[in-house]
């Protein structure tokens, strides 16, 4: 049996957000657990599809896990010097407290930036090599949006990373990683590895693996791995797409393989890298007005063919939003649009007044827009019916969050004119249909949904939904990367597919 030490540290940061993460955002639980220290992590993720119950599952029951710390927060501007400084003291205490390790194993993302280093991820993984020394393997699970980095590269045996957005493969991941850390660990031997940065910056919604161009790489990925050619094995190959709205050197797709000889990894990224730039072209997107899209979605609704779903892309949660912009919401009720909701709205003032006021009450209201997400932008006044109130407690059951407790804080759900409103106290990226189904709303039988989300929300909402738009409404989480005031990526990189290079 080997002795596993088993950890993790998640963030996704949007250097372009306007909060950033402090301490208290990684102990609270929201749409994945609270922090979690010691014995506790074992049984914490049990039936989630998150990376590390993936590769728990793997190793339990044959080999001994020694717990560090996890922990993860919601997708915003830096994580604070303080809390990457504390999270880190206690996991290289609790390394120091394991004694003779057989191997390392840290869940983590992959596009951490914090107030005093660029890569996260790189620190991270470079004070636990120096902590456990060359020869243990240490081996990392990535989502699919990392930025990966040299140093990442370098300090880990082996980079893992998710193959689907949505990312209903979280899990799945983490299980890979597993039988990939077993593998060197009884071979006693490590792997040749290969990276290739891609020269343009792919959005985010055109990131999608259940459309093209994405579906046919990712697909080239999974039959590049294993593959056995004259020069050897490739042991694992991932294609991660990055995430772009953060303004560091490093940001970008990469292409990370590992194989028996140097040859056969380079052969493998060389081949997905290929691939990616063939088809530039194809990564550009169509973005929608917030009147258009509403427009749109009004004349094309009707009863019995599922809802319109806009995609409020610039405020999604999950990408640095704050999730309390209104752009949308106001156009739905200046169109008078009917049998529309619009989830989730984060507002914890608005939705304690009215839990207060009570179910059936009618409650003067300023809601939304108190963050500074959108700047210019002004909360939306008026009178609004409540119509539930709720705990913000419940089990998730689509195929992203599925399994989790999502805890939200106090949530009603409002309603003006024709349009509903899921109102929470605590940020969530609109990916399951329970956030809006314990509510008392079933999101199928509406004309027009409204998801602050880029794309995660296809895997639960998708195939009920009669038409997806992308609608570029004010929001942090800029969808159109030129737009974005970029100071420091390389020179030379593309900030959109076919744009121009930085710095000239």
């Amino acid at each position: 049996m080997m002795r596993i030490a088993v950890g993790g540290f998640q963030h996704e940061t949007n250097t372009f957000a306007p909060t950033k993460a402090d301490y208290a955002a990684f102990e609270q639980a929201d749409s994945w657990p609270a922090l979690q220290r010691g014995e506790g992590l074992v049984s914490a993720f049990s039936g989630m599809n998150v990376p590390i119950a993936g590769f728990l599952d793997a190793a339990s029951g044959t080999h001994t896990l020694v717990p560090l710390v996890w922990c993860s927060a919601t997708p915003s501007a830096h994580v604070t010097e303080d809390a990457f400084e504390r999270v880190m003291a206690m996991m290289l205490e609790d390394i120091a407290a394991a004694g003779s390790l057989d191997a390392v194993y840290l869940d983590l993302h992959g596009a951490m930036v914090t107030e005093h280093f660029d890569d996260g991820e790189g620190e991270i993984l470079a004070r636990v090599r120096a902590a456990i020394g060359r020869d243990v393997p240490l081996v990392a699970s990535l989502d699919l949006h990392a930025n990966v980095t040299a140093a990442m590269v370098a300090h880990a045996d082996a980079l893992i990373a998710y193959r689907t957005y949505p990312h209903v493969d979280m899990a799945e991941t983490g299980a890979r990683a597993a039988e990939h850390l077993f593998r060197l660990v009884k071979s006693g031997a490590r792997e040749a590895k290969a990276m290739r940065r891609l020269d343009y910056l792919i959005p985010l919604t055109a990131q999608c693996t259940l459309i093209e161009p994405a579906a046919h790489i990712y697909g080239l990925v999974a039959e590049t791995e294993g593959r056995v050619t004259g020069n050897g094995r490739v042991s694992s190959v991932s294609f991660t797409t990055g995430f772009p709205p953060v303004d560091i050197p490093e940001c970008g797709p990469v292409v990370v393989a590992y194989g028996e000889t140097e040859a056969a990894a380079e052969e493998a990224v060389n081949r997905i890298a290929d691939a990616a730039r063939e088809a530039e072209a194809d990564f550009r997107e169509t973005l929608w007005s917030p009147r258009d899209a509403v427009a749109h979605a009004i004349a094309r609704s009707a009863p019995g063919r599922g809802p319109v779903v806009l995609a409020d892309t610039q405020d999604n949660p999950g990408a640095g939003g704050n999730g309390d912009t209104v752009g949308i919401l106001a156009e739905l009720i200046a169109q008078d649009a009917q049998n529309a909701c619009l989830a989730v709205l984060y507002d914890p003032e608005s939705a304690a007044r009215a839990a207060e006021a009570g179910e059936g009450a009618t409650v003067a209201l300023a809601l939304g827009a108190k963050t500074g997400g959108a700047p210019g932008e002004h909360p939306l006044e008026g009178a609004f019916e409540v119509m539930r109130v709720t705990d913000g407690e419940f089990l998730a059951t689509g195929p992203f969050y599925g399994g989790s407790r999502m805890s939200l804080g106090k949530t009603v759900r409002l309603r003006k004119g024709g349009v509903q409103i899921v109102v929470a106290s605590r940020k969530g990226q609109c990916a399951d249909k329970e956030m809006i189904r314990h509510t008392g709303l079933d999101p199928a039988g509406l004309g027009i949904l409204v998801v602050k989300s880029s794309v995660h929300f296809r895997a639960d909402f998708g195939p009920m939904a009669s038409e997806v738009l992308v609608v570029e409404s004010p929001g942090p989480n800029t969808a159109d990367l030129a737009r974005l005031p970029f100071t420091r990526l390389r020179k030379g990189l593309r900030v959109t597919p076919l744009g121009e290079g930085f710095g000239g």
